[in-house]
């Protein structure tokens, strides 16, 4: 028995230290963005459904905690967070094969990976409960694969889902929005979504608006270091 729950335990830990430290495919072997997935709740967005909250990139949230939370990431935010009630039902943006429930990839307390065509990997964070999906099983665009929670558990403090578009690696994130059908820029005039980004003072116009967020690797170095950032992060930027 022990002999088993260490054997357990090594792959546990040898599938943590692939998902975070596995070789980046290249840019070539990945399907370009051409709106080929859809959104990941059905009806239409509004206070009582759902909204969007914080953007992808470079968000002043991020960039507060671009050498802490997000210092492996390049110092932005990875993916899209969607604000929705607790319970939601979530629902695969496309087409895929599950690859992980409650896997490595973080975003608790419960997470679902989807592997797409084109080596495209969905990630849905904040999870309410664990998904009753299998590793293995077949899910369609729009089919329920969970529901959305609060990354702190609370389903008061912050409830929403998190979303990211990763190459099948892990190593690459992508900026969701070319890739999803939808119409941002109706979207983006409710909430933060639109408007939330740091500034650098030297380039004010660089990474501004949600459809110029760039790409970011897995452990590169922060695309955000600024000598004149604004807003002045309270406190420092830890």
């Amino acid at each position: 028995m022990a002999a088993r729950r260490f054997l357990l335990l090594a792959a546990a830990l040898t599938g943590v230290a692939l998902a975070h430290y596995a070789a980046p495919l290249p840019l070539s072997a990945v399907a370009p963005a051409k709106a080929q997935f859809g959104l990941p709740f059905s009806g239409p967005p509004g206070p009582d459904t759902w909204m969007l909250g914080q953007g992808y990139g470079n968000t002043t949230g991020a960039y507060r905690q671009r050498r802490s939370t997000y210092g492996n990431l390049q110092g932005i935010h990875a993916g899209l967070d969607f604000s929705a009630p607790c319970g939601t039902p979530v629902r695969a943006i496309g087409d895929g094969v599950v690859a992980e429930v409650d896997g490595p990839h973080g975003s608790p307390p419960h997470n679902v990976v989807v592997d797409h065509a084109g080596n495209l990997s969905s990630l849905y964070g904040h999870l309410r409960v664990r998904s009753s999906l299998r590793v293995g099983q077949r899910v369609t665009r729009g089919q329920v694969i969970g529901e959305s929670g609060d990354s702190q558990g609370t389903c008061v403090s912050a409830p929403h889902l998190h979303l990211e578009l990763r190459d099948r690696s892990h190593q690459r994130f992508f900026n969701p929005l070319p890739f999803i059908a939808a119409d941002w820029n109706s979207l983006a005039l409710a909430g933060s979504f639109g408007r939330g980004y740091e500034y650098d003072l030297e380039r004010p116009r660089r990474w501004q608006t949600p459809d110029s967020q760039p790409a970011a690797l897995r452990g590169g170095a922060l695309l955000n270091e600024y000598r004149q950032p604004w807003p002045p992060a309270p406190g420092g930027a830890r």
